[in-house]
C-alpha cells in the first residue's frame, strides 16, 4: 500500500511575525521557513506505519514556489521514498484549491491513504483534510491521536481528541487521516540521510497538469498585529482581587 503525504512551507515556529507595512500580509523575505509542524508530524506517522510493514512506500507532495523543493528534501531525509512538487509560482493557494491539487495527484498516485497536518500554523484554517475527503469521497479521521492500520482487513482506526474526551472510528481503505500534536514525536534527519536526499529527484509538476484551476475564493481585507497586553497589577489582598474581578473585570 502507498501512503501519501502533504506537507507545507510555514514560516518557522520560533520566528516572531512581522505584519507589512501594508497590511496586506505578513513578511517572508528574509525569513525562516520549515515545515508546518503537523505536517511533520503526519510524515512521521506515515513512516512508522511503512517501517511496521503495513506499507510499500511514502509519497510526499508538496505546493507552492519552488523554495517548496527544500522542505520535500527534508521529508526525503526524514525518509519519505519519493516527492512531488506542485509549482504554483507566485499563486495564493487557499484550503479548496491545495484540496483539489491533492485530489488530483491521489487519482494519479492511486495511494491507499493520505495524511495531512490538521492544520497550518500560518493561516491555522483546519479544512483542506476534510475537504479533499469530501472530493474524494472517503472516510475521514480527523484530529488523530492514535492511529492502527490492519493491512489484511483493509480498515484503519482512528482514536481522534473530542471536547469531552476520545472518539474511535474504524475507516474503510481508502482514507483521509489529519494529524493532531499528540499522535507522536517526529524524527530528526540524520546527516547521511540529508546528504542522500539531496540527489533524490523532486517530480514537478503544474496545476495545468493536473487540470486544476486555480482561483481565489477567499479575499484578505487586512492583516493587523494582535493588540499589546496591558501590564498587570499586583495586589495586596483577596479582597481587593475580588474587588476588581466584580466591578472592573465583570467576571463575577
Amino acid at each position: 500500500m502507498k501512503i501519501m503525504v502533504a506537507i507545507k512551507r510555514v514560516i518557522d515556529y520560533a520566528v516572531k511575525i512581522r505584519v507589512k507595512s501594508n497590511k496586506s500580509g505578513v513578511e517572508t523575505i528574509n525569513v525562516k521557513m520549515s515545515m508546518n509542524p503537523f505536517c511533520e508530524i503526519a510524515l512521521e506517522e506515515a513512516l512508522r506505519i511503512k517501517e511496521s510493514g503495513r506499507a510499500s512506500e511514502v509519497v510526499a507532495v508538496s505546493m507552492g514556489p519552488a523554495q517548496c523543493a527544500d522542505t520535500l528534501r527534508t521529508g526525503l531525509a526524514m525518509g519519505a521514498d519519493r516527492a512531488i512538487h506542485v509549482d504554483t509560482q507566485a499563486a495564493p493557494l487557499y484550503p479548496l484549491s491545495v484540496a483539489k491539487i491533492l485530489k488530483a495527484l491521489v487519482e494519479a498516485e492511486k495511494p491507499g491513504l493520505l495524511i495531512l497536518g490538521k492544520q497550518a500554523i500560518d493561516d491555522d484554517c483546519n479544512q483542506t483534510g476534510q475537504m479533499v475527503a469530501g472530493l474524494l469521497n472517503w472516510p475521514q479521521g480527523t484530529f488523530a491521536s492514535k492511529v492502527v492500520l490492519d493491512k489484511e482487513k483493509q480498515q484503519v482506526t482512528v482514536d481522534r481528541e473530542v471536547d469531552g474526551g476520545l472518539e474511535t472510528l474504524c475507516l474503510e481503505l481508502p482514507a483521509v487521516i489529519t494529524t493532531d500534536l499528540r499522535l507522536n514525536q517526529p524524527r530528526y534527519a540524520t546527516l547521511p540521510n540529508i546528504m542522500k536526499a539531496k540527489s533524490k529527484v523532486i517530480k514537478k509538476v503544474t496545476p495545468q497538469e493536473l487540470n486544476v484551476e486555480l482561483k481565489s475564493d477567499l479575499e484578505i481585507v487586512e492583516v493587523n498585529e494582535p493588540p499589546k497586553r496591558k501590564a498587570g497589577v499586583i495586589l495586596s489582598s483577596v479582597d481587593e482581587l475580588i474587588d476588581k474581578l466584580k466591578n472592573e473585570a465583570h467576571v463575577i
